[in-house]
């Protein structure tokens, strides 16, 4: 097979919970001849659904990752797949692989259109530039609506969505599609489980619709250059369909368009032409722009081109550990060559690490291969010391790449073995779980010597817990989930603070004047301002009390909370030329720091979440009755046929529980879904609530 980079698509499959992202997969590796029978969701036996959560619960956990060959006018292609998880609690794994591919296939029900976690997975896809193809699946299901999907994509997620594809039939009289660009209808066959499929005329009910939507992709193309729009004013059937693909490919590139097409995975129709519009759409690594990073010895930007013989540059997106082989590294390689034990530099680390193997994955299975090139995904073993987001490349010509940010983790409890032979085996598994899954966090709380987990929400935890207990034998009891509350600053106070200890022979002495205050807008975490003048103090002082100041900011003066975000303003400082050192600037630096903080106005921070609830109609009264009294701020309710979409910014704490309890205001027919929105102030008297339950009294901080 051609291994060209222009023959080469590095996609992902993304979507909102139950649009059909995994069924798609598993045919996709059908019809391509990887796998030899279909895996299905509802039975468990889904390819890419390999862990044992996902194929007892019938949800992604994990994005997985796996090759296939197309063909497309004779013509062999390479597609890197990776089929990302549905739920917002695993949306990390959303925003890695988004980070490293370079086209996506965005899912939508039918019947569903664009739900909650469709606008979060688009908005990340806008955030890293990917081009994408919208596919409307479920055609087949009861209330399907393709053209309401096309309205809510242009509503919802300010898009401009071109139809390619119109389908023939809706819910169970659902049988193919017209290809607009062809202008040529197709019907799948069911008893060659959709395998084969013919061309028939395009049925006489349609086709007038067919023309509407075609005049309006040839009008589209002919505006993308002036040859074409001449060609359009003389003879509009002059266009070829070769000339329609590539102004098509050029706008979806560009962000400018997004393809839309249709079809029902489940019922085996219409996938093989979305195999090929991912080649006749999607970017090839060529396509994309060339990819900048900072020099860390020069501090300048250099950038690499999708070229093998450019110097070697990749960036590892994720962290896993196999049974067999250990722990996993994927990574997407963005220039020059690797072969198996060669030696490639941890920009990030400084630390050189041998190749021992360079792996293509087929979900949890995998081929060893001896080189990867430039444009390609695949993971690696051997390494030491790794992880998601640092740069891989050449020792001589190092260079580091934009790194991937994650989402802080909202809830957290308390853990513990339930035997004490298992303390320290239960460090171990917890402290290699994090390093799979950046938005998983451990801490030891000071005060109760308890070990605190946090998550992204109470799914993510359960299932760690489950992890721990299948695949580490590590049994645990666990508190109730509590949210995860941030401190913050309210005013800006001035301080000084003045630290010596002699206990005989050497001592320590720091002295820092400062200034703490709330963060600039945007600004997370400390934001650090050297304004020291005439080099009053010396550099490895600055940078040790810097130190000093951001791991001050994990404890606040209210509860123990982190803080969300603060400024200091360093503005003098003196130091002793014997007791000085950066120790203890860094001391003095902490302390300072919570000193300050009691002075400054603190404040407990909640965090609020998207809600979105979708109930039959009758029960909406019940059902903003029930969010009123959650302390809940209603933005919008919209109608859907016999349901109504209620949404709403509600704070964390009060919705434990809530699917229970939404589940018998409405007959267990209601459904909901949570993400995370933004950090908002506490009311005091909950906050005072809060900050009594965990110290048992309330601190006096002016």
């Amino acid at each position: 097979m051609s291994e060209k980079l222009e023959n080469i698509r590095n996609i992902g499959i993304m979507a909102h919970i139950d649009a059909g992202k995994t069924t798609t997969t598993e045919r996709i590796l059908y019809y391509t001849g990887i796998n030899h029978r279909m895996g299905e969701v509802h039975e468990g036996n889904a390819t890419m659904d390999w862990m044992q959560q996902e194929q007892e619960r019938g949800i992604t956990i994990t994005s997985a990752a796996t090759t296939v060959y197309w063909k497309t006018n004779d013509t062999p292609y390479k597609i890197n797949i990776i089929d990302t998880p549905g739920h917002v609690d695993f949306t990390v794994e959303v925003e890695r692989s988004l980070r490293v591919l370079d086209g996506a296939v965005a899912l939508f029900c039918a019947v569903g259109g664009v739900e909650a976690q469709s606008e979060t997975v688009w908005h990340q896809a806008d955030k890293y530039h990917v081009p994408r193809i919208s596919f409307v699946n479920k055609m087949d299901r009861s209330g399907a609506d393709f053209y309401e999907v096309i309205n809510q994509i242009k509503e919802k997620l300010h898009a401009n969505p071109v139809v390619i594809q119109l389908p023939i039939g809706e819910e169970d009289n659902f049988r193919g599609i017209v290809d607009l660009v062809q202008n040529k209808a197709y019907e799948w066959d069911e008893e060659s489980l959709g395998v084969n499929f013919t061309e028939i005329p395009i049925p006489e009910e349609i086709k007038e619709t067919v023309q509407k939507y075609r005049i309006k992709i040839i009008e589209g193309a002919a505006e993308e250059n002036e040859a074409l729009l001449e060609k359009f004013l003389d003879d509009a059937d002059s266009i070829s369909s070769e000339e329609i693909i590539a102004a098509l490919r050029k706008a979806t590139i560009e962000l400018r368009i997004t393809p839309v097409l249709c079809g029902s995975s489940f019922k085996n129709k219409a996938v093989q032409t979305l195999l090929d519009a991912i080649i006749l759409y999607l970017p090839s690594p060529l396509d994309i722009s060339a990819i900048e990073g900072i020099n860390p010895f020069t501090e300048k930007v250099e950038v690499r081109h999708s070229n093998a013989s450019e110097p070697f540059s990749a960036l590892a997106f994720k962290i896993a550990t196999d049974t067999y082989v250990g722990k996993l590294a994927f990574f997407r390689v963005y220039s020059g060559t690797l072969t198996t034990g060669s030696f490639i530099y941890n920009a990030n680390t400084g630390k050189k690490e041998r190749v021992s193997k360079i792996l293509r994955m087929h979900a949890n299975k995998q081929i060893q291969i001896n080189e990867i090139e430039a444009g390609d995904i695949g993971a690696l073993v051997g390494f030491k010391e790794i992880r998601t987001g640092d740069t891989l490349c050449a020792e001589k010509n190092p260079i580091i790449l934009e790194t991937i940010k994650f989402p802080e983790p909202v809830i957290n409890i308390s853990v513990e073995p339930k035997t004490t032979a298992d303390i320290d085996k239960l460090m171990s598994c917890l402290n290699k779980i994090a390093e799979e899954d950046p938005t998983f966090r451990i801490r030891n709380n000071e005060e109760t010597g308890q070990t605190i987990i946090s998550g992204m929400g109470e799914l993510h935890l359960e299932i760690i817990l489950d992890r721990l207990k299948r695949e580490h034998k590590v049994d645990c009891n666990h508190g109730i989930p509590q949210v995860a509350y941030r401190e913050a600053i309210k005013t800006a106070v001035r301080h000084r603070e003045l630290y010596k200890k002699q206990t005989g022979g050497r001592g320590r002495y720091a002295d820092l004047d400062f200034e703490i205050s709330p963060a600039d807008n945007g600004v997370k975490g400390l934001q650090f301002c050297d304004e020291i003048k005439g080099g009053r103090l010396p550099k490895d002082f600055i940078k040790a009390s810097e130190k000093g100041f951001k791991a001050a900011l994990q404890n606040g003066v209210l509860a123990g909370f982190s803080f969300e975000s603060a400024k200091v303003r360093l503005i003098d400082g003196t130091f002793h030329t014997v007791d000085s050192d950066a120790m203890a600037f860094e001391i003095a630096a902490r302390l300072a720091f919570k000193e300050a903080a009691k002075k400054a106005n603190c404040v407990l921070m909640e965090p609020i979440m998207k809600l979105e609830v979708v109930t039959p109609e009758q029960f909406v009264g019940d059902v903003t009755g029930d969010l009123n009294k959650r302390r809940a701020h209603l933005e919008n309710i919209s109608a859907k046929i016999g349901f109504q979409i209620v949404k709403a910014t509600v704070p964390l704490s009060e919705m434990f529980g809530y699917i229970t309890a939404l589940r018998t205001i409405t007959s267990g027919r209601g459904t909901s879904s949570l993400e995370f929105s933004h950090y908002d102030e506490t009311p005091k008297e909950i906050a005072d609530d809060v900050i009594f339950k965990i110290k048992g009294y309330l601190p006096i901080v002016s």
